[in-house]
């Protein structure tokens, strides 16, 4: 049949038609992922790559959306994990609309609405003959500027900001300087540049890796060793980091096995480098390892020759190497040798094995094993060395070994039973020379004598002393029995310091009434003297208290796992019959409220003094509700709970009415409710329902004695029924600042007192659900910008059909001092 000359062109036209479409679509997929110099990127708009597993786009961290920053984000997963930053220090206001463009210079340059430049690339490439670059977004997450020969200007793979993706390799050190660095964010809605950040070390850019706060080493992770470390995660998938050394520049780089989930390196907030997988069945990121993994793991923690030991089935903990014992009862002054090292003495090296390698090393160039093991045999000053070598792994290097040897002290040392390499330690050799014939009458007699005298004062000691050492073991033997029974931490091991009766009477001159420091109910603290000359402060539980043996254990088995500079240190603790007293560290300037409520001292907390003394708090909190590896609710803070050292840092003592809340466990009931009432949050004293929101209650009523040196159960100005109730009204009158203590009133800058006081009424809302999480908190406190909810007004409780028995009284001068409040049902 032939074909009409009109139905042939309709055919045509469909053909062409049909031809424009495909190009079209085909144009359309691809500006997905690509930014051109015709089409800028704008708040409305958003780059996808190709595999749709990443975002390029503004974005902002919290809800109110009025600063935008410019980032690159999971697209695939839910919610918002924002791997990389353009002006993460630099938001740009959300209107009027800003815009990310690929400049005629071929630079990608993100500016506001009126032109003003706020964040471009930077490179010495700017031009291919006239062509102009584009910028695509990978499925790798790398945005990369490229010209269309296939030449890349720039990528920000080569501009980490706080995350390492996998097959980003990033430029540890260049020319021995170190290169890249990740920043961790400044809070957990804050993306700007926060306080820790993890870089080589300028002394060693090419050996070794560090987590820094500000410019102090916080927690150093790593010596090179060999070029890939292996992890299993919890969905069977492999995770290879590896250090590749080529020539004059130092990458680290990871690989994750085909089908693997999303995998990312992170250094959060607080200062922890988390590798971290995506799990679908949860929905959520779960953790595949973190540095530091343990409070012995921060920098020199352990103290010199000790080591964080991370191979017990229970929590890290610091021990001492082999040949060396404790300096004293704290592992931080660290351990001194058994037998000291002499030029001269006979020696031997000792194989420690999986060990995380000292700091302050000597790197020795182009040295084989037995060359190295030979520098440090011959200096005396030498006590340990290591050694690795690069061609192990294929790197291109001019010189392929790692020889490293200590003269000094061995800091920031560990041990763990899965990675780690030999560190050869120098010991004394245990054998005993041996002499000539002809030195036998010359040497032998002296030292026949000095045995002969050795043994005559040995017998003498020992008879003098019969008796102790099994009197000692009997009394550790006690104590541990007597804290096995405790379920707090079922199944794990509590190792904690202790000493006999004896040292605590010559420390305390037998409890002498002129080292008392206070009591309570619980008994008394006296102040002591260790050997040594180490102040402590005893707390002896009365033998005739009827509440305290339980919380007695309960603290030593809490604040036995737990370390932060705002929670007071538990130094050691002592059982022996009826006598059971704990050893903390004593804090000159005792407690808050000697110095809130008292009019003598009420004048040292001047209004920055009080500020860092609430933020201070709040960390300890947040470190106990969310940062340490147990979710602790601490029930019964408050002024006198507070403890103040030489620079009035706070410290949160009394962990006596402390639990641990298990797994995913919110909120705990209990029918004995204790705690010390006018601190204790509605729910917790009317109807024993507590959780970490009960510590938040206790922190708002602290705030605002703080503020206002009063007493939260004191009769308060114009009859009020509490001091929440009238800072309340004050506030809803427009007055809040007539809250404020007189003391500080002309000197302090009002938008922070008023901004405290906020928060102080979100901490103490009656519902639960209403109070912020201690991490929310820190973000009112540190961030002026961050935008606060309007608080509830608070209701008139009170104990209705039950009886408050307030069972211990105040201490005159208030040294971790404990008070319990019982409510019954009549």
């Amino acid at each position: 049949m032939a074909v009409k000359e009109e139905d042939g062109l309709v055919i045509m036209e469909a053909y062409i038609l049909f031809l424009v479409l495909l190009l079209l679509s085909s144009f359309c997929k691809s500006a997905d992922d690509h930014l051109t110099h015709a089409k800028p990127l704008t708040p409305s708009d958003m780059l996808i790559s190709d595999g749709g597993d990443f975002a390029l786009g503004f974005f902002s961290p919290t809800s109110s959306n009025k600063t935008l920053y410019l980032g690159i984000w999971y697209h695939t997963i839910p919610g918002q994990t924002v791997v990389w930053i353009a002006n993460r220090d630099n938001p740009i206001e959300a209107s009027p609309k800003p815009k990310l463009a690929v400049t005629n210079n071929s630079n990608l340059v993100l500016s506001d609405s009126q032109g003003h430049t706020v964040w471009m690339t930077a490179s010495d490439i700017t031009t291919d003959g006239g062509a102009r670059a584009y910028a695509v977004l990978l499925n790798s997450g790398n945005l990369v500027l490229r010209f269309p020969n296939g030449t890349d200007i720039w990528q920000s793979f080569h501009s980490p900001t706080d995350t390492i993706l996998p097959n980003m390799k990033v430029l540890v050190s260049y020319k021995a300087q170190v290169s890249a660095r990740l920043v961790s964010w400044k809070g957990p809605d804050d993306p700007s540049s926060g306080d820790f950040s993890c870089s080589g070390d300028p002394s060693f850019p090419d050996l070794q890796l560090v987590i820094w706060q500000g410019t102090r080493p916080y927690c150093r992770i790593t010596v090179w060793n060999s070029v890939s470390v292996l992890d299993l995660n919890n969905n069977g998938s492999m995770v290879y980091q590896t250090a590749i050394n080529v020539a004059d520049k130092l990458f680290f780089m990871f690989t994750v096995s085909d089908g693997s989930p999303f995998t990312r390196i992170t250094l959060d907030h607080a200062g922890r480098l988390r590798t971290l997988s995506w799990s679908n069945a949860s929905s959520s990121w779960t953790l595949v390892s973190e540095r530091p993994a343990a409070a012995c793991e921060l920098y020199a923690s352990c103290g010199p020759f000790s080591y964080c030991d991370f191979t017990g089935t229970s929590s890290a903990t610091c021990r001492c190497l082999d040949g060396f014992e404790p300096n004293s009862l704290n592992f931080s002054s660290g351990c001194r040798r058994t037998e000291e090292l002499e030029c001269g003495k006979q020696s031997h090296f000792l194989t420690l094995p999986r060990m995380k390698v000292p700091d302050k090393f000597l790197h020795i160039e182009n040295r084989s094993l037995e060359q190295c093991e030979a520098e440090c045999s011959h200096n005396c000053s030498c006590t340990a060395y290591a050694y690795a070598n690069w061609s192990s792994g294929g790197n291109s290097v001019v010189d392929p070994s790692r020889c490293l040897v200590w003269t000094e002290k061995l800091v920031d040392t560990g041990k763990s039973s899965d990675y780690g390499e030999n560190l050869y330690l120098r010991l004394v050799d245990p054998s005993a020379p041996v002499h000539k014939k002809g030195n036998l009458v010359k040497y032998g007699l002296p030292i026949i004598v000095s045995i002969l005298l050795l043994a005559c004062f040995a017998l003498f000691w020992v008879c003098k002393h019969r008796g102790k050492r099994p009197k000692k073991d009997a009394q550790k033997k006690l104590m541990l029995g007597y804290f096995s029974s405790s379920n707090e931490l079922e199944g794990e091991n509590i190792e904690f310091p202790f000493v006999v009766l004896e040292e605590i009477l010559a420390a305390t001159d037998n409890f002498s009434d002129s080292n008392l420091l206070g009591r309570g109910g619980f008994g008394k603290v006296y102040k002591g003297i260790l050997q040594g000359g180490k102040e402590v402060a005893v707390k002896r539980l009365s033998k005739d208290s009827g509440q305290g043996t339980e919380e007695f254990r309960n603290e030593v088995v809490l604040i036995a796992k737990l370390q932060h500079r705002n929670l007071v240190r538990l130094l050691a603790c002592c059982i022996h019959e009826d006598e059971k007293l704990l050893i903390y560290e004593y804090l000159p300037n005792r407690s808050l409220d000697t110095f809130l409520f008292g009019a003598a001292r009420k004048q040292v907390l001047d209004w920055l003094t009080r500020f860092n003394i609430i933020k201070g708090i709040a960390r300890g909190l947040l470190y106990l509700h969310q940062d340490s590896r147990l979710t602790i609710v601490h029930r019964d803070l408050k002024a006198s709970n507070i403890l103040l050292d030489t620079e009035m840092t706070p410290k949160i003592s009394d962990f006596g009415m402390a639990r641990i809340f298990s797994g995913k466990q919110q909120q705990v009931n209990t029918c004995r409710v204790v705690g010390t009432y006018g601190y204790m949050s509605p729910e917790y004293a009317m109807g024993g329902a507590f959780s970490v929101k009960s510590d938040t209650y206790s922190f708002g009523v602290l705030l605002l004695e703080i503020l206002s040196g009063l007493k939260i159960n004191s009769p308060q100005p114009d009859n009020f029924f509490s001091l929440i109730t009238y800072a309340w009204r004050l506030w809803e009158d427009g007055k809040a600042i007539q809250l404020v203590d007189s003391s500080i009133i002309e000197s302090c800058p009002f938008h922070e007192i008023l901004r405290c006081i906020h928060v102080g009424l979100l901490c103490t809302q009656d519902r639960p659900s209403d109070r912020p999480f201690m991490s929310s908190v820190m973000l009112m406190l540190e961030n002026e910008s961050a935008l606060l909810p309007a608080p509830r007004e608070p209701l008139y409780f009170v104990l209705g059909n039950c009886k408050a028995v307030e069972t211990r009284e105040n201490m005159e001068e208030s040294v971790n001092e404990m008070s319990i409040t019982t409510l019954e049902g009549r």
